[in-house]
């Protein structure tokens, strides 16, 4: 078992593939937005704030910038104007599926 090879590999990945993930909170706001969205419930920004990822200004920062990044998307409620539903992009969700095969194969050829 190569422990550290495996954990190197899996960071270096992350640093090339997924620049826009600075921080282990912006990484929890992703992995939330899209597990709601995966649960067909997708999140609005109380629900999100109500996860207590963080201080509210800290979530609200981190998502403006991964809005404005392309990275989580905004779109109408459909039953309630007033209310914005956030998503995670297609691209993104390609994007963390291949993150996800690396992790498995890395892990399968160093965590045994």
């Amino acid at each position: 078992m190569k422990l550290f090879t495996g954990l190197r590999q899996i960071r270096e990945f992350e640093r090339r593939q997924l620049p826009f993930l600075k921080s282990v909170i912006d990484f929890d706001i992703v992995i939330e937005i899209g597990y709601a969205e995966e649960q067909e419930q997708p999140l609005t920004l109380k629900q999100l704030f109500l996860l207590n990822l963080s201080s509210r200004t800290t979530v609200r920062r981190k998502l403006a910038r991964l809005i404005e990044q392309g990275i989580v998307m905004r779109r109408k409620h459909a039953n309630d104007h007033r209310t914005s539903l956030l998503t995670i992009s297609a691209s993104t969700v390609r994007l963390l599926g291949k993150y996800c095969g690396t992790v498995t194969t890395i892990s399968a050829c160093h965590f045994n």
